[in-house]
């Protein structure tokens, strides 16, 4: 009886009608529910054909399987159900990071007025660098261009502090 229940089993997991199953093995349908009901039994070539259409192995065709059958129709369950979830979550992150804005055209404008302003610039570069984040668009530029606007700070810094101190003053007196 249990062949029986294994070729009903694999027929409708694999998605066949028994007409289709008929047609394929050329036997009537009535041969193929007279095996599903377990009132006779294919003969070997016809066994052979049947795993082969259903991709399954003569084993698992003749052997009394029905706590395998459960437990791998209950696993299929859960990694249907997991598969689930991860769509879910994987939605979930795009909606995230789409929210997130691309800062890099700002940043960029910031870095570029903060070379204008001596002592303001070299703190307006550390927030530049610290909103910086690898996900936007010109993260590699920003850098550069922090790097190049701190250079200039602390140049034009040198000479504002300097001028007010006096440093490089050439004074010409005329010696008579």
């Amino acid at each position: 009886m249990e062949l029986a229940n294994n070729l009903k089993y694999y027929r409708e997991k694999a998605g066949f009608t028994q007409e289709e199953v008929a047609n394929e093995l050329r036997v009537t349908w009535q041969s193929i529910s007279r095996w599903e009901n377990g009132k006779s039994y294919p003969d070997l070539d016809n066994l052979v054909l049947i795993s082969e259409l259903y991709q399954v192995s003569i084993d698992h065709l003749i052997k009394e399987n029905e706590e395998l059958f459960k437990k791998i129709d209950q696993n299929a369950q859960e990694i249907q159900d997991k598969k689930q979830k991860l769509r879910e979550i994987e939605q979930e992150v795009l909606q995230i990071t789409s929210k997130e804005k691309d800062e890099s055209l700002l940043l960029l404008l910031l870095a570029a007025v903060s070379s204008l302003i001596f002592p303001l610039g070299l703190l307006l570069i550390g927030f530049v660098l610290i909103r910086n984040k690898r996900q936007n668009r010109f993260y590699k530029l920003i850098w550069l261009v922090a790097l190049i606007v701190l250079f200039i700070n602390v140049y034009s810094g040198i000479g504002i502090v300097g001028d007010y101190l006096g440093w490089g003053e050439v004074h010409i007196e005329k010696i008579e």
